[in-house]
């Protein structure tokens, strides 16, 4: 894949690992590489710049990875702007915040080149989507897409419209879900596990319950890593399971494949 038309900015404040990061974006094909130490120097620039994306650490010195990456998600301006993470941070509370942000990746220091490749053809895809003859046949379905995070939604409607689905309902968690399955007929409900009021376990539950939305596909994307949970949504009836971050190409063939 060619990666040489991305634009990337990258926020690091060490400039020797900032080095290495650029080193080897310009290995993968990236021509278009500029490095910033701090956090608000970067928000400034990216109204100049507009990358395709934005490569940061998890701790800067005047903010975080989650805090940046939020401050472009809230900007319509930024819209377009995809975020990966390299960080050494390994604990999950401190990187959910990231990967409910709706991020293209979440690599480790040191990360490996094919994990960079990876990130970077999934930046592409969102780029610029693939498209395929058998997305046609989606762009009747009735998808309810379920998160209690609006970015997490606005990322996934992205990726659906970008499959041809425009026929699309939101709701904020499994409560607003059920209220939406009992008033109109749904091909595919997309939902996360973690939300308020009625989770995605629940949901599932309630689905695979019901006499008349049993037969509905159940696709959960979420960031949980609990086995245990995980392992009692699949007894429930789950149709299938996509880790946050996911690449958009993956999730397109994992979707095709569930409504087939």
């Amino acid at each position: 894949m060619d990666f040489s038309g991305l634009s990337i900015v990258v926020v690091e404040p060490s400039r020797a690992q900032g080095r290495i990061i650029e080193k080897n974006l310009r290995a993968a094909g990236v021509t278009e590489c500029q490095w910033f130490g701090v956090g608000q120097e970067a928000l400034e620039a990216l109204p100049r710049l507009m990358p395709d994306l934005v490569v940061s650490a998890m701790y800067l010195p005047d903010t975080t990875g989650v805090e940046l990456v939020y401050s472009i998600r809230e900007n319509p301006q930024f819209e377009q702007t995809m975020f990966m993470l390299i960080s050494s941070e390994t604990d999950e509370r401190a990187l959910d915040p990231v990967r409910q942000a709706g991020v293209v990746a979440i690599l480790p220091k040191p990360f490996e080149s094919k994990d960079l490749h990876r990130a970077l053809a999934a930046t592409m895809d969102f780029v610029e989507p693939a498209t395929d003859e058998d997305d046609e046949d989606l762009a009747d379905l009735r998808v309810l897409l379920v998160d209690d995070s609006s970015i997490s939604r606005n990322m996934m409607h992205r990726i659906l419209t970008g499959l041809c689905i425009e026929n699309i309902v939101e709701a904020a968690d499994g409560t607003e879900a059920i209220t939406e399955l009992e008033s109109g007929y749904f091909d595919l409900v997309i939902t996360d596990y973690n939300m308020p009021e009625m989770d995605g376990h629940e949901l599932v539950r309630y689905v695979r319950s019901s006499d008349t939305l049993s037969s509905i596909p159940v696709l959960m994307v979420t960031g949980e890593h609990d086995e245990q949970r995980l392992a009692a949504v699949h007894q429930e009836g789950v149709s299938a399971i996509c880790d946050k971050p996911f690449q958009p190409a993956s999730f397109a063939s994992l979707l095709r494949s569930l409504l087939n």
